[in-house]
């Protein structure tokens, strides 16, 4: 009778240890996505929308250097 108790205890414990590991959840965001470009004069500029913070970016590359800088920001409502 305690080998079977034993047996039941053990796929309950097992079945709710698979349950568990079903439950994890990953939080993925989205990452920036570009939405446009424009150039001119050498200086090229493109816009990101991070959806996960309802916000665009712009930056900025050109001008005599290879960087790229990323200054502008704006939260959308």
């Amino acid at each position: 009778m305690t080998r079977i108790a034993g047996l039941i205890l053990a796929a309950l414990a097992a079945g709710y240890g698979l349950h568990a590991l079903a439950q994890s959840r990953l939080d993925v965001r989205p990452s920036a996505a570009p939405i446009g470009t424009s150039s001119s004069n050498g200086i090229s500029f493109v816009w990101f929308y991070d959806p996960a913070e309802r916000t665009v970016y712009v930056c900025r590359a050109g001008g005599g250097s290879d960087a790229l800088e990323c200054k502008g920001k704006a939260q959308l409502p």
